[in-house]
């Protein structure tokens, strides 16, 4: 999948004409790579769920775990049939692809994928004979189920409760999304097909690929030694200034979360290394936990951040744009969590490293690749020279050069395939949410519930400003429960067409919604960051919020600026552009 927009890129410039059907190819590629790491990510259990289920514990969360095991077994038998309704029907319609190959065959992997999810979903429900077999028996009566279509309107209410449910006690939100939309569409007599059909159209996205892509890039850097070079070079150029450590962390935290797309991933693969480097320089452990812990989520708003190529797909907005108009509330954040490290550091009195020009040279000159990698993508996609999904490509083979064959940080035989594997997990339990949120949507859509929403929203709140108010209450709540790229999928379809209402520009938007989202990490009781905090440092979760607090407020000033002051977003694009 590499290979294909890399040759691309390059015989548009040397011979400019580009490769017949390269995009397309990559495209159909990026079905089979989501619904294989979907079938990776079942096995590890590693979908995007609710983070309520890890409220419960002891014997209800064993219960709960069968009662969620059993319903995404269930869901997930009946979407394996509905995609192959799909192919069947596809297969007779002779759409090919260029080279003669049959669009169905890129289809296949749906139905096989999903009919080995729902074996594993009922195998992993319970260690235990009975919990599996109740498992495989709801499977098998919602599979019988789907044919009783004489009473299909009266089991809507009831299933939609049951599902819900499920969905608060654990089971993966895409299995939610998905019943829900077979369900809707079955109620009213039209076939189940409709979602997958509507997840086969994920194929039409040119920028959708750039996620995968994206992905394997920030994994590789992240298992190899990327982390090690890039402190000391940020140590070396500005580990000099008044509370240079805490700068130094800030810095590097956000640009390792730039690229490698959540902070679960910074947290967990620099935490262990610069807590004790805070630690030796005088910083108090608990302003330690919380300046890593909200560290952690900076950074989202730069290219080429994956959650606003998700965003950009979802909204079908510029990723270009959206990029230019995140630049200022992106580093805004950096700078006031970065000017609060600083100040405790200076009243801390933490000692200051002289500058060595010498050192600085060396440590710059040894992360010369990692810090050549952020450029090389965004120097491409602006100056024209390569599409997203074309500059994402050459970031991969960039990554994998300097970590497998340069540094030799991460061998080539015995890690990068597990790397790789760990990418693809993430990549499949994103792909696959997209997926059936277009199948929910196109529902909702189809029974005009937005507008219905649309219409509520405008007759109580009359005021733009009172809106994103309500907005960034709403996103800063939901941002603590849903994970990032399902709050995204989720929302961001429902909440484009209302702030078009109060004239609200779409790529504004688009920054004020991420932006709160990053917030949300932070936000007790359930922030992911906290959560992979209180993992990673053995730390209790209420001393977290503890630690927490003053970043979260600190973080929300950032946020209520860019809400409120269009100018730091869609005022800097149009100063980029020209306008």
């Amino acid at each position: 999948m590499t290979v294909v927009p890399v040759a691309e890129s390059l015989a548009r410039w040397l011979f400019k004409s580009g490769i017949p059907g390269a995009v397309l190819y990559t495209q159909h590629l990026t079905l089979w790579i989501g619904f294989l790491g979907a079938l990776l990510a079942t096995g590890a259990g590693k979908h995007l769920a609710l983070a309520t289920g890890e409220l419960i514990k002891g014997t209800p969360k064993k219960i709960a775990g069968i009662y969620a095991g059993s319903l995404s077994a269930a869901v997930c038998s009946m979407l394996a049939y509905a995609s192959l309704v799909l192919v069947k029907a596809d297969s007779a319609m002779e759409r090919s692809l260029p080279g003669g190959i049959p669009e169905w065959w890129s289809e296949v992997v749906m139905p096989v994928a999903l009919g080995l999810m729902a074996v594993r979903f009922a195998w992993r429900t319970s260690d235990r004979w009975y919990g599996r077999a109740i498992a495989f028996a709801a499977a098998g009566a919602v599979f019988l189920l789907a044919f009783a279509e004489d009473f299909s309107d009266k089991l809507v209410a009831p299933g939609t409760v049951l599902i819900l449910v499920g969905v608060l006690l654990g089971a993966p939100l895409f299995i939610g999304m998905s019943g829900l939309g077979m369900l809707l569409f079955w109620g009213e007599g039209t076939s189940v097909a409709a979602v997958p059909t509507e997840t086969f159209r994920l194929v039409a996205s040119s920028t959708l690929p750039a996620i995968p892509l994206l992905t394997a890039a920030g994994y590789v850097l992240a298992e190899g030694g990327a982390s090690k070079r890039l402190l000391r070079a940020a140590k070396a150029l500005i580990g000099w200034a008044p509370g240079g450590m805490a700068l130094m962390v800030v810095v590097v935290l956000a640009g390792f979360t730039t690229f490698t797309g959540g902070s679960g991933v910074t947290i967990l693969a620099l935490g262990g290394l610069v807590m004790p480097m805070l630690l030796k320089e005088r910083y108090p452990e608990g302003f330690s936990l919380g300046l890593v812990t909200s560290s952690g989520s900076l950074g989202l708003l730069f290219p080429p951040s994956l959650p606003v190529i998700l965003y950009a797909v979802v909204a079908g907005a510029s990723v270009e744009e959206l990029f230019i108009a995140g630049f200022l509330p992106g580093l805004l954040l950096v700078v006031l969590v970065a000017i609060t490290g600083m100040v405790v550091g200076i009243r801390q009195k933490a000692p200051r490293q002289p500058f060595s020009l010498r050192e600085a040279g060396a440590a710059v000159w040894e992360a010369k690749w990692e810090l050549a990698i952020p450029a090389l993508v965004v120097g491409a996609v602006f100056t024209g020279f390569a599409t997203v999904v074309e500059a994402a490509a050459l970031a991969v083979v960039a990554a994998l050069l300097s970590q497998s064959f340069i540094f030799r940080d991460l061998h080539w035989r015995r890690q990068l395939p597990e790397t790789l594997a760990r990418g693809a997990t993430l990549v499949g339990a994103v792909v696959i949410l997209l997926g059936v949120a277009m199948g929910l949507t196109s529902y909702l859509v189809d029974a005009e519930i937005p507008a219905v929403v649309l219409e509520w929203t405008k007759e109580h709140i009359h005021s733009p400003l009172v809106f994103l108010l309500a907005l960034n209450a709403v996103l800063l709540v939901l941002g603590s429960v849903l994970e990032i790229y399902s709050a995204i999928v989720i929302l961001a379809p429902l909440l484009v067409p209302m702030a078009g209402a109060y004239d609200i520009d779409p790529l504004h938007l688009g920054i004020v919604f991420l932006a709160n989202l990053e917030l949300g990490f932070l936000f007790p009781p359930v922030g992911l960051n906290l959560l992979l905090s209180s993992t990673r440092f053995g730390q209790p979760l209420t001393r977290l919020y503890r630690v927490a607090l003053p970043f979260l407020l600190i973080m929300a000033l950032g946020v209520l600026l860019t809400t409120y002051v269009p100018a730091l977003t869609t005022g800097f694009l149009g100063w980029v552009r020209g306008g």
